[in-house]
């Protein structure tokens, strides 16, 4: 019977960490535990989980390990423990996917799918010069787009606020034309006071959906914002668990859920948030502004999820300074995206090779946070 015998933590540029596990019997699996700006509180977790609970255990009971790693603490939920057991969990799928020379995929029934949609971000944090990163992404073969909606948001912000972030929908929407979709993530950064408003002024130019219009924490004012719009509404990147979307699946207003493969337990928790969204009629389109790990992990699920709708990817994201997706990769080709989709890695495992060359070359104490933004008066607001 194999056993884990090792494990290696790499913090690498832009912003991730990648979990490296050993068994004795060779082989490798890789995970992608990370918060990003908490990449060292995220390591002690993992470290802590690897130590107490899976050294020199067997590597193929993946649903027992993570009850374990769940339930084995009388304190639960949350980003860095999700995320350490979801980048762990990641790796142990790996792992057996392997053991069986099949991906993941595989091993989860089969995929109802050859291929997955993935959209591509164009701006930045502060939403700029979208039109011509727009026109200039869609001639590149991407028929999905996703951008932000404002900068720094007041409670109530005066019109001409408003008008601008309008503005730049309206811009992107005129650049591509109707047969490509915007998604317009609202990041969090608008009061409910003001979802309500600008969702309404959006709908003219048809958005694929309005992500996180207002915090996780508000929730309860999706009901009255949806009342507002005709356009889908999404969230969930900061929620971590199958009892988060519980509630919001019940409201019966969230068209798209948003699970993040590294923050919301991994790929055994986000098949069943899945599976959960799907007898609600709602569609799922996988948070991964991450690295080439998590991405595979996210495909993995996609690729047997019938309500799996689009796929988020970094490749070229304002937060890649100095290292991309691709770079960690011995075969960038298995992301080939090609007409506005990637085809499903079939290799086992999570169907990609990491380059531990390139893995110990790059890492080091990556101390990446994301920057504190104040409003005029000094308070700070939400980035």
């Amino acid at each position: 019977m194999p056993r884990i015998t090792d494990y290696d933590l790499y913090e690498v540029p832009p912003r991730w960490l990648f979990l490296r596990i050993e068994t004795s019997d060779g082989r490798v699996g890789w995970g992608e535990p990370v918060v990003e700006g908490r990449a060292h509180s995220v390591r002690a977790a993992v470290e802590e989980l690897m130590e107490s609970s899976l050294l020199g255990e067997d590597p193929h009971p993946v649903a027992d390990h993570w009850q374990v790693m769940y339930r084995g603490g009388f304190y639960r939920g949350g980003p860095i423990l999700m995320s350490a057991i979801a980048g762990i969990d990641q790796a142990l799928w790996d792992l057996r996917g392997k053991a069986f020379g099949a991906p993941v995929s595989e091993l989860l029934g089969g995929p109802v799918r050859e291929k997955m949609r993935v959209y591509q971000w164009v701006g930045g944090d502060r939403p700029a010069d979208v039109g011509d990163a727009a026109a200039a992404k869609v001639e590149q073969g991407f028929s999905a787009l996703k951008m932000n909606a404002t900068p720094e948001f007041g409670r109530i912000e005066h019109p001409a606020a408003v008008e601008a972030a309008v503005d730049r929908i309206r811009t992107v929407r005129e650049r591509v034309g109707p047969e490509v979709d915007i998604g317009v993530d609202f990041h969090g950064r608008v009061a409910k006071s003001m979802a309500k408003r600008l969702a309404e002024r959006l709908d003219p130019y048809d958005p694929m959906f309005v992500e996180e219009p207002v915090l996780p924490e508000h929730n309860e004012a999706l009901p009255d914002i949806a009342a507002h719009t005709s356009t889908p509404i999404a969230t969930g990147e900061r929620m971590y668990s199958r009892w988060d979307f519980k509630p919001l699946l019940e409201q019966g207003v969230v068209d798209v859920i948003q699970p993040d493969l590294s923050h919301a337990g991994g790929i055994t928790e986000v098949k069943k948030i899945a599976d959960m969204a799907e007898a609600y009629d709602v569609a799922l389109a996988p948070h991964c502004p991450l690295g080439p790990i998590a991405l595979a992990a996210c495909l993995q699920v996609d690729g047997v999820c019938h309500n799996a709708l689009i796929q988020e990817q970094s490749l070229g994201i304002h937060y890649n300074e100095g290292s991309d997706v691709l770079d960690y990769l011995a075969d960038p080709a298995v992301f080939d995206y090609h007409e506005g989709f990637v085809d499903l890695p079939d290799g086992p495992g999570l169907g990609i090779e990491i380059d531990e060359a390139v893995v110990e070359a790059r890492a080091g104490d990556v101390d990446w946070h994301n920057p504190v933004w104040r409003h005029d008066d000094g308070s700070v607001a939400e980035w």
